[in-house]
């Protein structure tokens, strides 16, 4: 069963917005990225809730938000990077929507994400060592989810959404 939702997953820095913001304007459907949208619901940014909340308040909001997102169809989600870690947000996504596995090297995150202070997981001495650990402890999640994956750490943009658009429009 396809339905006209698109999620894309993957760690941060890996271009789910970017992305998204691309794909969702070639299909001529709303974006939606639900950290921001957890923003916006709360008025306060993602390291200030991780501040008075932590890593399992922040989730727990995140559930409800993916929750809420996922009701709404013929929308494309940029998710949180680690919106696979609870098996009721994979479900969710599994049974409302088409899964794009954006993966990229730890490096080229790193490049990617390197000053950028709004990454409360990267807020460490070693942001290197942190990206490596998630990766690991996500990758298998990711490629279990997905209906689709691809690399993003060499291809422009724009490519990278010509391949979604065509690896969706060919199950549709």
């Amino acid at each position: 069963m396809t339905t006209e939702n698109i999620y894309l997953i993957g760690l941060m820095g890996a271009g789910k917005t970017t992305i998204g913001r691309q794909l969702a304007k070639a299909l001529g459907v709303p974006f939606y990225d639900s950290d921001k949208a957890i923003e916006e619901s709360t008025g306060v940014d993602i390291p200030t809730i991780f501040e008075f909340e932590g890593e399992e308040g922040f989730r727990d909001r995140e559930q409800k938000m993916i929750q809420r997102l996922t009701q709404i169809q013929g929308i494309v989600l940029a998710t949180g990077g680690g919106v696979i870690l609870r098996e009721e947000n994979r479900r969710l996504l599994k049974n409302n929507g088409y899964i794009v596995y954006l993966q990229c090297s730890v490096d080229r995150i790193l490049e990617r994400t390197r000053r950028d202070t709004q990454r409360p997981l990267l807020q460490t001495d070693n942001p290197k060592e942190r990206l490596q650990i998630l990766f690991e402890q996500r990758q298998e999640l990711y490629t279990k989810c997905a209906d689709f994956k691809i690399d993003t750490g060499m291809l422009k943009t724009k490519t990278v959404v010509t391949r979604i658009l065509e690896e969706y429009k060919a199950i549709r």
